[in-house]
């Protein structure tokens, strides 16, 4: 795959998600089984309203939803890379595993995300997810989805 910069209107063609769901910002880089990518985490994100006033805290499960949206944008790609892409594509949640949270992600940071393309088989992608903070990990995985 071509190593290329994608900005955030290329993604919102890739993705379906829109504010305040969309959690990719900007692809740094992609290679033949890789992409990176980030997500700028403001004070403004809705969810540090309720989490937590007094200690924003970016949940847990938002930074994996950035990491699911990243796998997905590599998987499209991928497909219309070898004519496999059907217009309308949905990427799919399908399974995590292996969860380890160890870095709290706050307003300010740039969260950097990452994922590797372990394999693809019927329909379902499976990737090595990572969100780091600062060179600090903050979030590995293993990922599933489906697109379809």
């Amino acid at each position: 795959m071509t190593n290329r910069i994608i900005e955030i209107d290329e993604i919102k063609q890739i993705l379906p998600h829109r504010y305040p769901f969309l959690l990719v910002d900007r692809v740094t880089e992609i290679t033949d089984n890789k992409i990176t990518g980030y997500k700028n985490v403001t004070i403004n994100e809705e969810f540090f309203n309720g989490h937590f006033p007094d200690f924003p805290v970016m949940p847990g499960v938002l930074i994996i939803e950035a990491l699911a949206q990243i796998s997905g944008i590599f998987g499209i790609l991928k497909m219309k890379e070898d004519g496999t892409y059907k217009e309308g594509l949905k990427t799919l949640f399908t399974g995590i595993n292996n969860v380890k949270f160890s870095h709290p992600v706050r307003p300010g940071d740039r969260l950097i995300l990452e994922a590797e393309f372990v394999k693809q088989k019927m329909g379902i992608w499976w990737f090595n997810v990572f969100a780091k903070v600062d060179d600090k990990l903050a979030v590995k995985a293993e990922l599933s989805a489906a697109l379809k």
